[in-house]
């Protein structure tokens, strides 16, 4: 398909889609689904149908970002004789809501689904990476043509060199939405810049952090955009394979991706002479098994290889020495979904957004103990503040924020005295935490703050591959004495001997898991040492969570729900 092929494929799409005066979207992404949007879909289907509405289209979309309203349903409605759509956004949608919704088309709206949209919930987001999901059917390739869909990679082909496109990356100071932050473009130069008879890409699509579901619900609700950006990588960096590693726990982020791989090929748009040009791409789906630290790179690559998903040493690094020995870039899901609009709209318009050095936008997976739950995307520079009181909603009724944790297992604990403080790559670093690929979880004052150093050390331990010491015993050793702690079993030795374990761990592990694994307890430590304190000299726990102390509040598996 060259670059007129696809705007003629476009033009055809939004010409057919004239023909409907209301467009009803059902989100079919993984929360709502939970909640049976698919059925709802279907008697939203079986309801127009009955009433042999010609001029309204049912269609799936994916993620709509409030999580904590689904199913989420929108209705597009063209006044009469006009080209312009209206909107409404409905919230907490049952299937007995259905004939009261289709009745309503053209009519007034039904007021008690109604979802205000002017909340600061939608407003003060900045969607890049999240601008179609909700929109687009993830399931029709004509739907992603509609809203510029492959236009950035036939651009790149047709009018850039891949020196031009490295460039482009590099100037936009994208840095990898993963975790660490390092510079896309200066990756992509350094695999570029590789010698090697076969080069590859690969996007981790392996999240694992309790809490998060970004990079999920991008694969859901817009797998072409994903795949756009892969495309435009391998042609950046002189690859013609790329690999999607996948979480098998995402099912339906699995499928949507392989049905997005089929109909990309089918339009001439992956596979061999893209665009009519001399550059061939190919992707393929690998499946996770569950394993946590196959997050990490090398570990990754080892799986894919059908080996053990254990990390080495590093270096070589994989831009040098990546999959079978050859040189591949890795990024994450969110990284290679920047990719498009970047190159669409440049360099500078994108790293006019954000502050500091971190440019852009991030996507959160906000949960916890906040009043709106759910998938947002925020400028870099907003306040973690902002984040949970304005587009969060702020704590459950009768209760405060007490922390905020960030970066999931690898990350740490904020107090609520601290967000006022910028999200920036380092900034966190300083607080404490990091970026991480974005699970952002409020928690208020049922939160018993050793109990969640506890949760994630316990997360860590049981993820450790084992293969160094320090992890495979460090762990253990150090949720051994956490718990301690949470039974009033411990000493202040035992506290001392936590605090150089920590050290320990992170210094001389072998991969990020472990090098990370004792940032929760540090953070808590850091700030909340008091509660660890009463613990051990008082024999009580100030938010009455652990058991052995003191009973009836919150454990932090119900917070990390």
């Amino acid at each position: 398909m060259t670059p007129e092929e696809l705007n003629q494929a476009a033009e055809r799409e939004a010409t057919a889609s004239t023909v409907h005066d209301h467009v009803v979207g059902v989100c079919t992404s993984t929360a709502c689904l939970a909640s049976h949007s698919d059925k709802l879909k279907k008697e939203f289907d079986a309801a127009v149908k009955a009433k042999g509405l010609k001029n309204v289209r049912v269609k799936a979309v994916g993620c709509c970002g409030l999580c904590a309203s689904g199913p989420m349903v929108y209705v597009e409605s063209k006044a009469n004789g006009s080209s312009e759509a209206a909107t409404r956004t409905y919230a907490n949608v049952a299937s007995e809501h259905v004939p009261a919704v289709v009745e309503s088309l053209g009519a007034a709206p039904v007021a008690a689904l109604a979802c205000d949209t002017t909340q600061p919930f939608f407003t003060r987001q900045h969607k890049i990476v999240l601008e179609s999901s909700g929109v687009v059917d993830p399931e029709r390739i004509e739907d992603s043509f509609v809203v510029g869909g492959y236009q950035a990679l036939l651009k790149a082909l047709t009018t850039m060199t891949p020196e031009e496109v490295v460039d482009t990356i590099t100037r936009s100071g994208l840095r990898g939405r993963g975790g660490g932050g390092f510079p896309t473009g200066l990756k992509w130069s350094t695999v570029s810049k590789a010698v090697g008879d076969r080069k590859y890409v690969i996007c981790n699509g392996d999240e694992g952090d309790p809490g998060a579901f970004m990079d999920r619900s991008v694969m859901e609700s817009d797998p072409h955009r994903v795949l756009e950006g892969m495309a435009i990588a391998g042609y950046a960096v002189g690859a013609t394979e790329g690999y999607l590693y996948v979480r098998a726990e995402y099912p339906l982020a699995v499928k949507r991706l392989k049905l997005a791989i089929k109909q990309a090929e089918r339009a001439g748009l992956l596979g061999a002479n893209i665009g009519g040009t001399f550059f061939s791409f190919k992707v393929d789906v690998r499946l996770g098994a569950g394993a946590f630290v196959c997050g990490e790179e090398t570990a990754l690559i080892a799986s894919i290889e059908g080996r053990r998903g254990s990390p080495r040493p590093r270096p070589p690094y994989p831009a040098a020495s990546g999959l079978w020995g050859f040189p591949t870039l890795i990024n994450n899901v969110e990284t290679f979904a920047n990719i498009a609009p970047i190159v669409k709209n440049g360099a500078e318009w994108y790293a006019a957004l954000g502050s500091g050095k971190s440019q852009g936008t991030k996507v959160f997976a906000l949960t916890g103990k906040v009043l709106n739950t759910g998938l947002i995307e925020v400028p870099m520079g907003i306040t973690l503040r902002e984040i949970v009181y304005d587009i969060g909603g702020g704590p459950l009724p009768g209760h405060t924020i007490k922390a905020v944790q960030t970066g999931g297992p690898s990350g740490g604990c904020i107090p609520e005295a601290y967000l006022d403080q910028p999200v920036e790559y380092e900034t966190l670093v300083k607080l404490g935490s990091i970026m991480g690929s974005g699970g952002l979880i409020a928690m208020d004052d049922t939160s018993c703050m050793v109990d969640v150093a506890r949760y994630f050390m316990e997360f860590c331990m049981t993820e450790s591959c084992g293969k160094c010491v320090p992890c495979r015993v460090g762990t253990v050793e150090m949720h051994a004495l956490l718990t301690k702690i949470c039974e009033g079993q411990a000493t202040m030795t035992d506290l001392e001997q936590l605090e150089e374990l920590c050290e320990v761990v992170k210094s001389t592990s072998l991969c990020g898991l472990g090098q990370t694994a004792p940032s929760p307890v540090i953070s808590t430590l850091r700030y909340f040492r008091d509660e660890y304190i009463a613990h051990i000299e008082h024999k009580t726990c100030p938010a009455g969570v652990c058991s052995g102390l003191k009973s009836g509040a919150v454990k932090a598996q119900e917070v990390l729900a």
